[in-house]
């Protein structure tokens, strides 16, 4: 089991620098933040670009895998974010994981005026996006025409420093997108299904994580190929509300077969409202839990 944690980019660099050199010195296995332009009722800020923030973290880690918790069509191009994803790439020697998403329904999607899409919609455009980013990240020189995007002769020289590509980390609840998660992913991250109720919701996991077998198993994918993220904070319940509540959830995740889990830094109020003082014994814990 690996274990990851998502840092908001919601505090100035000199502040958050802190965190993500800390997080690496706990021993996480990865650190993610959230590609938003703006989100929930963190929409007033502070706020700030996800790409320039694991950029920044880049700098200041050397071991650690960084990645977008989930990059989305709403305000991203695929040939312009393969020139920031090749980039970002470079500058972490090769420890991006790039999270894909087909995008929510807040702040990112009608803040360039468009209009908000209904779920079938945002699956067929994330579609496109997927395969398109895909492609131009493996070849020099796309030219494409769909639906919802164009292209013409788009670069990515000199190509990513991970082969043939950095990784996709697919979020995916439904059925058409896990099937692009394992056309496209080398691993697939769900947030459940909701629920009123811690149990309710890891029904809906168990679910989530049975299907996707069915899935791999009719693309004739094996399953060992595809690292399975739980996003645990989706529960009804913060993972950090306690260390042996923590542990509990990781013990749980790998009993489903997912191969990480991602949990939450915890701020001071609002979403993931927790003590630091518990993620500080949680990580003191990283080489035990890593064992569930």
């Amino acid at each position: 089991m690996r274990i990851g944690i998502v840092i908001l980019p919601d505090q100035r660099w000199s502040d958050s620098r802190r965190r993500w050199r800390q997080v690496e010195e706990w021993g996480f296995d990865h650190a993610w933040t959230y590609d938003h332009l703006g989100w929930r009722d963190l929409v007033d800020g502070p706020w700030f670009d996800s790409m320039t923030m694991l950029t920044a973290a880049a700098t200041v880690t050397s071991r650690i895998r960084l990645g977008t918790l989930v990059a989305s069509p709403n305000f991203r191009h695929p040939a312009a974010f393969a020139r920031q994803v090749t980039a970002l790439d470079d500058v972490s020697d090769g420890r991006l994981l790039l999270g894909l998403g087909a995008g929510g329904i807040g702040f990112d999607a009608t803040v360039l005026g468009g209009e908000t899409l209904p779920p079938g919609r945002r699956v067929d455009r994330f579609a496109e996006f997927t395969e398109l980013l895909d492609l131009i990240l493996r070849e020099d020189g796309t030219t494409w025409r769909g639906e919802w995007f164009a292209a013409v002769d788009a670069r990515n020289n000199p190509g990513c420093v991970q082969r043939p590509r950095a990784p996709f980390v697919m979020a995916a609840n439904g059925s058409r997108s896990m099937r692009l998660a394992a056309r496209f992913g080398q691993g697939w991250v769900t947030t459940g299904l909701g629920g009123d109720d811690l149990e309710s919701w890891w029904s809906s996991v168990e679910d989530l994580a049975a299907r996707m077998e069915v899935i791999l198993d009719r693309a004739g994918r094996d399953p060992a190929t595809l690292d399975r993220y739980l996003s645990l904070d989706s529960a009804p319940v913060f993972s950090l509300t306690s260390v042996d509540f923590f542990a509990e959830q990781v013990a749980r995740a790998a009993r489903l077969g997912f191969t990480d889990v991602v949990t939450h830094w915890p701020r001071a109020s609002s979403w993931y409202a927790g003590d630091e003082a518990v993620l500080a014994a949680a990580a003191a814990l990283l080489p035990e839990l890593r064992r569930a």
